[in-house]
């Protein structure tokens, strides 16, 4: 969708990228791991280099797919390169070590896009060793910020914290994120007879069932909300290293009220959403997240539904501010509950204005045209730069 968008701007794009293989760590059907492959997709040029899929409990796996895309992409990059104006790299932060050798002897600009802090969100992600690598990752961050000729950060909070480690503040565009306007709609594709929706109260989320989400907390709410609401239900649908987790502890407590859900593909999603009468989030309660938009707001938001949200900060503010929903603290079982229950009890004329102002929100702040534009901006001042330093 960017890359296309690009293109029908009159840019000629081509993408590096690995072998499909997130969120679950397995390669996609249709897909296996080989030293390359070219496909046409919309109109673009992909080039699949080799890695290792991984995206489980093991630091080492995690740690092998990052750095085994970093050479596949640099080393097929470095010849590349010089037939482009600019790279724009996609996080990790090791796509951008990645560039700079790509970019080094063409003396092309590159630009980062930041979605999540690194090293301070690999080392809440858990993962053991992570704490003792955080030095090196912080060193790598710094160079990789130095280098590149823009940063793009999807949040205000993210520029400030990179401000605070010093980088120069004219180098930084925020450029927020957005939703899969397409997806974010009904498309009558899916079949909703398994998820049990009739004649109940359901309040959905849909995503990464990771460690990060804090999940967990939504399956213990409704189990408790379902005390005072019998109709309330809670559907989890998605996949992730926590699924295993949370099914235990629907079990353990007894949660008949929680459906835990695989994955659908994404055109099939705007059904699902669009069945619910509450779309829910939740993520840790941590400094870092509180600056960190995730885009679940943005297709929320878009998706015109009421939504609950139990992440602190600047994404909490948006859905607030909007009076898209409500909004509770995070790691908090006893908020979450009551919230559910609260919107449970709703006319559903409020619910229904919530979507809307919601919606509102989204276009007017969050559009894919809005962010294609800014970035289109970014991208050209970058060339601009290095054009008037090189005469």
């Amino acid at each position: 969708m960017f890359a296309k968008a690009l293109a029908e701007r009159g840019h000629h794009i081509e993408i590096v990228t690995g072998f499909p293989n997130y969120p679950a760590g397995k390669t996609y059907p249709g897909y296996r791991v080989e030293y390359y492959k070219r496909e046409i997709i919309d109109g673009i040029t992909v080039h699949r280099v080799p890695l290792y899929p991984s995206h489980n409990n093991s630091s080492v796996g995690r740690i092998l797919n990052y750095l085994t895309f970093m050479a596949s992409a640099a080393l097929f990059s470095a010849f590349r390169a010089r037939r482009f104006d600019v790279v724009y790299c996609y996080p990790p932060i090791t796509g951008g070590l990645a560039a700079i050798f790509a970019t080094l002897l063409s003396r092309r600009p590159f630009l980062i896009d930041i979605q999540d802090l690194w090293p301070d969100s690999v080392v809440k992600s858990g993962m053991a060793g992570t704490r003792k690598m955080e030095k090196i990752l912080a060193l790598m961050c710094d160079f990789v910020y130095r280098r590149a000729a823009g940063i793009v950060a999807q949040s205000k909070g993210i520029k400030t914290r990179l401000i605070e480690r010093d980088v120069q503040p004219d180098k930084i565009s925020v450029v927020y994120n957005w939703a899969d306007e397409r997806a974010a709609a009904p498309a009558g594709l899916a079949d909703l007879s398994s998820y049990g929706f009739d004649n109940k109260f359901n309040i959905v989320y849909g995503g990464n069932l990771g460690r990060v989400q804090g999940l967990e907390v939504m399956v213990r709410a409704a189990h408790f909300a379902r005390r005072k609401v019998p109709h309330l239900q809670l559907l989890l649908i998605g996949d992730g290293i926590e699924s295993d987790s949370l099914k235990q502890l629907v079990q353990q407590l007894g949660a008949e009220n929680v459906r835990i859900a695989p994955g659908v593909p994404r055109r099939m999603i705007g059904d699902i959403f669009a069945a619910a009468d509450v779309l829910a989030m939740h993520l840790w309660s941590d400094p870092l997240f509180r600056i960190t938009i995730p885009q679940k707001t943005q297709f929320y938001m878009a998706m015109g539904k009421p939504i609950l949200i139990g992440v602190e900060g600047e994404a909490a503010d948006f859905v607030t501010q909007a009076g898209a929903g409500v909004a509770v603290p995070s790691d908090n079982v006893q908020a979450m509950a009551d919230a559910m229950i609260r919107l449970s009890l709703m006319p559903k004329e409020l619910l229904t204005d919530m979507g809307r102002r919601g919606h509102e929100a989204y276009w007017r702040i969050f559009s894919f045209s809005t962010a294609i534009a800014e970035t289109e901006s970014t991208l050209q001042k970058a060339i601009q730069d290095i054009r008037g330093n090189a005469a």
